[in-house]
């Protein structure tokens, strides 16, 4: 069970980073694998990557690489999955100037 709403927000939050991430160009794909016991969505970006030092940091109110931001996305959108869907989000895997893929991890 979801919460459609908060849910939909998660996606949408994901996908204004990913392209913000892009600076107006590239690729953004989502994939989603169902398991027997869990599913995933991996939403990737072709944008500039984040270092390794920064990949928890994201996480944290406050936190904010963008100029306009505030940081509360993204750990908004980690106590949304985490709280209410009881999931995790994760950055599954990050590159300098390739890009990055977060992971949504849901039990069924």
């Amino acid at each position: 069970m979801i919460s459609p709403t908060l849910f939909d927000w998660v996606i949408e939050n994901l996908l204004k980073n990913a392209l913000d991430a892009m600076e107006g160009k590239g690729d953004i794909q989502v994939l989603i694998e169902n398991h027997p016991a869990h599913l995933t969505i991996d939403i990737s970006d072709t944008g500039k990557g984040i270092p390794k030092r920064l990949q928890e940091k994201i996480f944290r109110p406050g936190f904010s690489t963008k100029k306009r931001g505030w940081g509360l996305g993204l750990s908004l959108a980690r106590r949304i999955i985490q709280d209410y869907h009881k999931g995790r989000l994760t950055v599954k895997s990050s590159e300098a100037n390739k890009g990055t893929t977060f992971r949504i991890w849901l039990r069924k």
